[in-house]
């Protein structure tokens, strides 16, 4: 319980800072970074890092001084400050909506609000990450086409976000109302060990949601059997170690889900989750 007088997080940037060194801290997650483990060239520190750097755009976002699209630009801009790569991309997808709403309310007014230079924003912003997607059709994030392509169709970011949506459950949050943020978010409140329950909340994603960042990468047969593997330790007929190894040593990264997670913990942090109790 936090001491009398403590206001801390009080404002969506403080519950957003919060919900991105929470989940990567929370342990194990397979197939991810976390306390347990580092990738390569990716590690706990570059999360760490990437979480204060954010501040600066966070706050924007609260402060609602330009569209998503650039804030959101903003926010990768400033986080990639570190040599570790992408680290909180599709988290900033979730958040900076959230965070510029005010209410999930807000965050859905403000997504069917955007424009075409939104859009345009959000694939500049491609650009200053490692993030690469396979191509889809003229649209795609890496081809500097792209955006002549976006103007001349007059695709907002939503638009954008609505055309990934099959293929991106990050996206796919824009498109339904942040509906699996907010189930998970439930998850959150109501489980009676809040130390460990971002732990168990993504246990419970990855038995039931094919990873579309592993589907990307992997294939989305591998996605499923990730599921199925995660699912066998709900079930308890095999250990979260075990699938921690398995993933790892296939390079199985559920990195959509862990953005996710990040979006459901804000969700949670603003319905009062005591998450240190």
């Amino acid at each position: 319980m936090a001491p009398p007088g403590c206001t801390f997080p009080s404002s969506g940037a403080d519950r957003a800072q919060l919900a991105m060194v929470l989940e990567v801290l929370a342990s194990p997650k397979p197939g991810n970074v976390d306390r347990c483990h580092d990738y390569a060239e990716t590690r706990l520190e570059h999360f760490i890092v990437s979480a204060l750097a954010a501040r600066s755009s966070l706050d924007a976002a609260e402060a609602r001084s330009a569209g998503l699209g650039p804030l959101i630009e903003a926010a990768v801009g400033a986080t990639a400050c570190h040599a570790g790569g992408n680290t909180h991309f599709g988290a900033f997808i979730l958040l900076v909506p959230l965070v510029y709403g005010g209410t999930l309310e807000g965050a859905l007014s403000a997504i069917r609000s955007t424009t075409v230079e939104d859009a345009v924003a959000f694939y500049r912003a491609f650009a200053l990450t490692q993030v690469r997607v396979a191509p889809a059709d003229e649209l795609d994030v890496n081809d500097p086409a792209a955006t002549d392509a976006l103007r001349a169709r007059g695709m907002t970011l939503l638009d954008v976000m609505a055309h990934s949506a099959p293929r991106d459950m990050v996206a796919r949050e824009w498109t339904n109302g942040f509906a699996l943020c907010r189930r998970t978010a439930d998850m959150l409140v109501a489980d009676a060990e809040p130390r460990t329950a971002i732990r168990r909340a993504f246990l419970a994603l990855l038995a039931t949601e094919p990873d579309t960042f592993i589907a990307k990468k992997h294939g989305s047969a591998l996605a499923i059997k990730t599921c199925e593997r995660a699912a066998a330790v709900v079930r308890g007929d095999a250990s979260l170690e075990s699938l921690d190894a398995w993933c790892i040593g296939r390079g199985v990264n559920p990195g959509s889900l862990a953005d996710i997670t990040i979006g459901a913990i804000y969700l949670a942090l603003g319905r009062g989750w005591a998450w240190d109790s």
